[in-house]
């Protein structure tokens, strides 16, 4: 391609003196050693996809601790009775007494307790009482159930899996399922989705940074760098497995942050490289400069994302303390590679970056928004906040449950074989209330007559099964729905009166009870930690302390509007067919909280990004109103791009077919995308305007604070000489103007 030769302003490039700092300094270090950097993450990519990937393999479905009751009483049974797990095989499509199908079923049946690794197996044939209930109600359909041992082995658990498959009768159709199938079907799906994820959002995002950029080669370095960070969150992750159980939900969560993340973070250090580029710095001036300041404003979010995800530590779930150490990991990592990888990246790529030919315009698009919002300010704060309200309200009759075998799509054959179960084989389906008695079977039959059956609510009890002779089990049917208020009732009724007995109440009921309890005793500590962060954070940024507090009301807006979709969309099935979702009457019990600590930690990356430009400009003597004005125009486009790219892999990872990960990928992007545009373009704008000089007030003590110990968001850069080396470029190509 020919090659311009013209001297430009735009074009001239110089060293410059170097600036001061940490980040200024790593910017140098990187690219100067820039080979070093790059094998290093290279290394780190390739470890973490050959050794990080087996986190899936490593991962628990449905970690759990003994922090709650309904946990207690699940440890109690498993000591007593440590199988490994069931199978179960639904036989469909013949009568049960069919001879053919019973001699089918009986043959395999004592193939398979001969079986290394098996514990026992039993069908609708054998004369114990409890066949019967693997018979179904309308006698079509019978269930071989086949208990593993403690330590058998996954070539043991396969091999069982395909004999109970291999179960032939003339018309007869066989699916197998179970505790054990479910779990390993997780696992898959979790990988599967989460590779699908990222093999559809890295190509989208590329495509939308090269519109933004003008060019491939600024576009591919966000790209780059985000699949370094995903290979380092991991590495992570594996690191995790070792020391703590990590359910399978939170690895697609940890890894979307990441990826989104990490390609927010880079899209911001390539914009700065451009812009530098364009005021005249050389290749090494634009990476230090741009690592001096678009560095601290990536370390800077990074901080506030990790405060908000910190909170989750408060909590005792096993699966929010997993999301909090993997979440936390993944942003340090994130910031690493922006700080680190992407320089040395720009060592090699930016004398093929397109150089912008003149600034972002002070007058436009978003110029002319906060002229017309500024107008109207008061009408326009009060219209937003009652819409951002109005679509929130949906999640004050909100719903949490266990969502069990709904997790996997209709065509995983655990989930088809659990949902048999519960509609035709009414006694053997799981029991919503399981009460565990620390005596014998004998203690608690008494117990289960005397008080568990006459509890108003309770529409049954099962016999009363001996798991030892120190731990026995009592099923407790109730009327309604499973999880309803009926059976939270029965659940806190039965721990109410023990009967004078050691009992856990456990069941999926209780397993929801114990959660909101969790909720509303270390929810208001886990939400006060991560507001008193975020506030102090925003202070030492701004030296205000009524904007920090503006933006954590502006964020708590923002996230009640996502939540309330959230409930609108997998609660009421509102557009439930467009998505390709289906409704399961409620919301997994811990989403609310990932969603909460997610988006109030994504919402402060963007509160960041546009406050650190209106404080850069009313440091320079720029009134209130210009300062707004001229931030948004500065920073609109960029924080609009980043946005739309974090909606991209959100909803790149909605699209898979885990439960949870769709409520997480859609609740996301919806956050996302209420905030840049409702939150930063209308909201922020018509409140600061409406307070004026007041946004910036804080009492004189704090004032004083904050000139000691207050944190720059942006670096007073030395100027740049002028040289007179122009930089190449393609002479037919039109540049596109970035901004600051």
């Amino acid at each position: 391609m020919r090659r311009s030769t013209a001297v430009t302003p735009s074009s001239r490039t110089s060293a410059g003196p170097e600036v001061d700092g940490r980040l200024a300094a790593i910017g140098r270090f990187c690219f100067r050693h820039r080979r070093w950097v790059l094998g290093f993450w290279a290394v780190i990519l390739v470890i973490g996809v050959l050794i990080g990937g087996r986190v899936f393999e490593g991962s628990v479905a449905g970690a759990s601790s003994t922090a709650s009751e309904a946990d207690r009483g699940s440890a109690v049974v498993t000591a007593a009775d440590p199988a490994k797990g069931t199978l179960t095989a639904v036989v469909d499509g013949r009568p049960v007494d069919d001879q053919a199908v019973r001699d089918a079923v009986t043959r395999a049946t004592a193939e398979i307790t001969a079986m290394p690794g098996v514990s026992s197996a039993t069908d609708a044939y054998g004369s114990d009482p409890s066949a019967a209930a693997l018979r179904s109600a309308d006698g079509n359909a019978s269930l071989v159930s086949v208990r593993m041992a403690d330590g058998s082995t996954t070539a043991q658990t396969d091999a069982v899996t395909h004999r109970l498959a291999d179960i032939t009768a003339d018309g007869a159709k066989v699916t197998v399922g179970g505790d054990l199938v479910l779990q390993d079907e997780v696992k898959k799906q979790t990988e599967k989705d989460t590779r699908f994820g990222e093999i559809v959002t890295l190509p989208l995002t590329l495509i939308v940074m090269v519109l933004v950029f003008g060019g491939l080669s600024a576009a591919s370095l966000p790209v780059i760098g985000a699949v370094a960070s995903v290979g380092g969150a991991l590495l992570a992750m594996f690191g995790f497995s070792k020391i703590m159980d990590i359910d399978t939900s939170v690895l697609p969560i940890a890894t979307v942050l990441g990826l989104g993340l990490s390609i927010d973070y880079a899209l911001l250090m390539v914009n700065r490289f451009r812009e530098e580029r364009g005021h005249g710095a050389g290749i090494a001036a634009a990476v230090e400069r741009t690592a001096a300041t678009a560095g601290r404003t990536v370390a800077f979010s990074g901080l506030t994302v990790a405060v908000a995800l910190a909170g989750l530590f408060v909590f005792t779930s096993p699966v929010l303390g997993a999301v909090a150490a993997a979440g936390v990991s993944v942003v340090v990592i994130a910031v690493a590679a922006a700080i680190t990888l992407v320089p040395a990246l720009l060592g090699f790529a930016g004398s093929r970056i397109r150089t912008p030919t003149a600034p972002v315009p002070d007058e436009g698009f978003f110029s002319r928004t906060v002229r017309r919002v500024r107008k109207r300010a008061v009408p326009v704060a009060l219209a937003c906040t009652a819409l951002l309200m109005a679509a929130g309200a949906p999640f004050l009759h909100a719903d949490m449950r266990n969502t069990g075998a709904a997790v996997l799509p209709s065509s995983s054959a655990g989930r088809q074989v659990a949902e048999t179960i519960d509609q035709r084989f009414p006694g053997a389906s799981a029991a919503p209330i399981t009460v565990v008695v620390e005596s014998s079977a004998t203690v608690a039959q008494a117990y289960a007559d005397d008080v568990v059956g006459k509890l108003p609510g309770v529409s049954g009890v099962r016999a009363v099964t001996p798991v030892s002779d120190t731990v026995s089990t009592i099923d407790v049917l109730v009327h309604g729905d499973p999880q309803g208020g009926q059976a939270k009732q029965v659940v806190k009724e039965l721990r109410a009166d023990r009967g004078g007995l050691t009992t856990q109440v456990t069941g999926g009921a209780a397993s929801v009870v114990d959660f909101q309890h969790e909720l509303l005793t270390r929810g208001p500590i886990a939400l006060g930690l991560v507001a008193l962060g975020t506030l102090v954070l925003l202070f030492l940024m701004t030296g205000s302390v009524v904007m920090p507090v503006k933006a954590l009301l502006m964020n708590l807006l923002s996230l009640g509007a996502s939540l309330g979709a959230l409930t609108l969309v997998f609660q009421d099935g509102w557009f439930s067919g467009l998505l390709g979702v289906g409704s399961t009457g409620g919301l997994e019990t811990f989403i609310p909280v990932l969603v909460f600590a997610f988006a109030f930690g994504l919402s402060m990356d963007y509160e960041v990004f546009l406050l650190a430009r209106i404080k850069e400009l009313r440091d320079r003597g720029h009134s209130n109103a210009e300062s707004v004005e001229l931030g948004v125009q500065r920073s609109g486009r960029i924080i609009t791009s980043a946005a739309l790219l974090m909606v991209i892999v959100f909803a790149g990872f909605a699209l898979g077919d885990m439960l949870m990960v769709k409520q997480m990928g859609i609740a996301l992007a919806v956050a996302v995308a209420v905030d840049a545009t409702l939150v930063r373009c209308l909201l922020v704008p018509a409140t600061m305007s409406f307070f004026g000089d007041f946004n910036w007030w804080a009492p004189a003590p704090l004032r004083r604070l904050h000139d000691r110990i207050g944190l720059s968001e942006h670096v007073e850069l030395p100027d740049i000489a002028p040289a007179v080396l122009p930089i190449p470029r393609p002479a037919a190509e039109t540049l596109v103007p970035t901004t600051p």
